[in-house]
């Protein structure tokens, strides 16, 4: 069936899409032309809050990540994810990072961020970006990262 498409192309696991066709019938989530969205704001607020914060952090920080990956094609398009993906693995903060390596990855994502920030002469946001951004470099990183941490 499409619906058996959408699961496989988006890699959505069948017992979150019965999951979430418990929850349409349930009247807690809508689904509009194949999408998923809360039917209210406190349902979603609820959901959000009954995950203990240490774990919200982590499961920003990974969809931050994921988000990450999609960064090529229009440049509108990537401006948009860019954006959403470093927003995200903010929310997470360093304390989220389980892989090394995505550590120097969060610092690059927002210099990009804050590059592309600045050229749209959003400078307090292009700050937010630059500050987190350092954030997630660990100690030496003058020493293991230095054209990144001059810029």
């Amino acid at each position: 069936s499409s619906e058996s498409a959408v699961v496989e192309s988006q890699g959505l696991d069948r017992n979150i899409l019965k999951n979430l066709e418990i929850a349409v019938a349930e009247g807690f989530v809508d689904k509009i032309n194949d999408q998923y969205r809360f039917a209210h704001d406190r349902i979603q607020e609820a959901a959000y809050n009954t995950t203990p914060a240490h774990r919200r952090c982590i499961i920003h920080f990974k969809y931050g990540i994921e988000l990450s990956s999609l960064l090529i094609g229009d440049e509108d398009v990537i401006a948009s994810v860019l954006f959403t993906a470093v927003n995200q693995l903010n929310l997470g903060g360093p304390p989220a990072v389980q892989d090394v390596g995505h550590y120097i990855t969060a610092a690059r994502l927002n210099l990009r961020a804050g590059m592309k920030a600045m050229e749209m002469s959003d400078y307090e946001t292009a700050y937010s970006y630059f500050d987190s951004g350092i954030s997630f470099l660990r100690k030496k990183h003058w020493q293991e990262h230095y054209a990144l941490s001059l810029e």
